[in-house]
Formats: structure tokens, C-alpha cells, sequence
């Protein structure tokens, strides 16, 4: 009998109109009714499933608003997470060359995850992402979620994390048990929250539970092939035994100077000045985020369409990322008092 666990996965599969996940969890069934010795039921599973797709196969309408009632979060979950359908893509980001490898070769593995999965192997699914604030880390979660065509969900970590003496940890298995029945991009924002050094010194039990949890439930066996993202701007506060178990740690950067003349490339498109001197525009952005300098052009591309001007010379732009730059330093001030 498949675990209560897989038939969930696929009816979650069903009414998404993911096949391709209705034929993993099948697959799982099959090798596990042949393990048990029942291997004409596992046979006549295999067969159907080689069986060849109609072409015009596809989701029909009663699926796709079963998935989207699937995907709305209900009851305790509700006040956990948020959810949302990102469109954004990878290919869309500034990225260095090896975080872009990183990340297409995780789509890659979630892409093709069946056949993997024929090959009793499993597609990547835990990745750990560090660096400064504005970097890109949170925005990667959207963007995977839209590469792969699968809903985001947001774990609210003020609503898991209580002062009640084991209750975190069961929202966190609430969490958990949606993660094993509704495939998703799950993003786990300012993550240090859960998964701080149990060694610390401002340590304290529910704390430490909530951890041991997360430890545990991060272990078990994930049937429909979610993905768990994990973001933190402070990876040293990291328990070193939670580290261990993700997949991939992708660690983000301020962007060079090339990362600025992307950046400003893909936020002005034919609007930037044919003038421009990147060089300087590049020490102008020095020191910012991905999400500073992007702010900064869309100010200057604000200032000039209201200017009724065609494109944004470089003034404005030096203009836009110095006043940024006395934002973020103000701002620091203020903290440091």
C-alpha cells in the first residue's frame, strides 16, 4: 500500500497538471511494490506509465483550479506562510558566473527530477543562500519558483517562532507536512532565526527545539520535489550541523563593476544615454547592493520621465546612486547612536 504521504503527492500532481510529478511518485510506488514482492502490480504500473502521452495531453481547467485551490494556504498553515506566483526568471538576474551555473543546474535537476528519480536518484532540493541585504537572495527564491512554474511560499517566521513551550515546532511540522504534499518553492527569509548555533550563548530551550526540528524534518524524504530555500544575511551565526544539509550554498556579493553596468542595462533598457561612462558610473555604485543600485537607476529613470526626457544621462544617475549611498550611511548612523 503507497504511504498516505504519496497519495497526496499524487493528487497534488493531479489537479497541478504536473505529470511529470504524477509519474515520479508512481515510479516510487512501483519500485516499492516490487521490493515487497508483488511484482506483477509493480509491472502493470510500469507499463501504463510507458505507455505514450496524447499530444494534446494536458491540464484541463477542473485541474488548474484544483492546483490553485491546493496551492491557497488553509487552516494553521494559513497564518504561516503567504503564497504568490512569481514570473521572474533567472536569466533575468545579475549574477556572477558561478552562481548562475549554481542555480541553472538546479532548475536543471528539478526540470528532469523523473528521470533522476528512475535512477534511484534525487534532484537537488535545499539550497542555502548568504549575503548582504539587497544582493538578490530573496528574489532568487521568486526567480526559481518561476522558472520551474511553481507557486512561493513565504514562511512567516514571527508566526512559527512562539514563547510556547513546544509550539514552534508544531507550526514548523505544519509547515513541513505542506512541503511534503504540495510541490513549491518554500522560502525560509532571515533564516538565522531558526537555525542559530545551538552553542550559543543566549540560548534557550524552545530555541533549541525548534532547531532539532527543523534538523529532523529537513531529513525526511521530500515525494513531490519541493524546493527549500533558506536565505540569511549572517551565515556565522549558522549551526554548523544544519549547514551539512543543504545541497547547494550559494554565496552572494555587492556587484562589480560589471554587475552595475548590467544592472543599470537591464533597468533602462533604450533609455540609457549612448554617453554613459561606466567606469564611472561603476565607482559611483561602489560599495551599494543589487538592490541599492537598482533603486537608484529606477529614481533616475522616474526623474526623467516626468522631465520628459528619452533617455538618463549620467549625471542623473551619479546624482541617483550618491543620494542612495547618503541614505545607507544616514541610516547606519542613526543605528550606531
Amino acid at each position: 500500500m503507497p504511504a498516505a504521504n504519496q497519495v497526496i503527492a499524487l493528487l497534488a500532481g493531479h489537479l497541478d497538471g504536473d505529470n511529470e510529478q504524477v509519474r515520479t511518485v508512481a515510479l516510487q510506488i512501483a519500485a516499492s511494490e516490487a521490493r515487497q514482492g508483488h511484482i506483477k502490480t509493480a509491472a502493470t504500473m510500469k507499463k501504463l506509465l510507458d505507455r505514450p502521452r496524447p499530444r494534446n495531453a494536458g491540464p484541463t481547467a477542473i485541474a488548474a483550479v484544483g492546483a490553485t485551490l491546493l496551492a491557497k494556504p488553509r487552516g494553521d498553515l494559513e497564518e504561516l506562510v503567504t503564497v504568490a506566483s512569481p514570473k521572474a526568471r533567472v536569466s533575468e538576474m545579475t549574477l556572477t558566473p558561478m552562481v548562475r551555473e549554481r542555480l541553472d543546474r538546479m532548475v536543471r535537476q528539478q526540470t528532469s527530477r523523473g528521470r533522476l528519480r528512475e535512477h534511484a536518484l534525487r534532484p537537488s532540493s535545499k539550497i542555502l543562500l548568504v549575503g548582504p541585504p539587497g544582493s538578490g537572495k530573496t528574489l532568487t527564491a521568486s526567480a526559481l519558483a518561476g522558472e520551474l512554474n511553481l507557486p512561493l511560499f513565504t514562511i512567516r517566521l514571527d508566526a512559527v517562532i512562539t514563547r510556547f513551550l513546544g509550539d514552534s515546532a508544531t507550526k514548523l511540522r505544519t509547515v513541513f507536512d505542506q512541503i511534503a504534499q504540495m510541490r513549491g518553492v518554500y522560502l525560509f527569509d532571515e533564516f538565522d532565526a531558526i537555525g542559530g548555533k545551538r552553542s550559543a550563548g543566549n540560548d534557550v530551550g524552545e530555541v533549541r527545539r525548534i532547531l532539532n526540528s527543523f534538523l529532523q524534518f529537513l531529513e525526511e524524504p521530500n515525494a513531490t520535489d519541493s524546493v527549500i530555500v533558506a536565505a540569511t544575511n549572517h551565515p556565522e551565526l549558522l549551526d554548523r550541523a544544519l549547514i551539512r544539509r543543504f545541497d547547494e550554498i550559494v554565496e552572494y556579493g555587492l556587484p562589480d563593476e560589471a554587475g552595475v553596468r548590467d544592472i543599470v542595462k537591464r533597468r533602462l533598457g533604450g533609455r540609457a544615454s549612448r554617453s554613459l561612462n561606466w567606469g564611472r558610473i561603476g565607482e559611483a555604485a561602489h560599495g551599494l547592493s543589487h538592490g541599492e543600485v537598482s533603486r537608484a537607476v529606477e529614481e533616475a529613470l522616474r526623474e526623467a520621465i516626468l522631465g520628459n526626457r528619452k533617455t538618463v544621462d549620467q549625471p542623473s544617475l551619479i546624482t541617483a546612486l550618491d543620494a542612495r549611498r547618503a541614505m545607507r550611511e544616514a541610516m547606519a548612523d542613526l543605528f550606531n547612536e
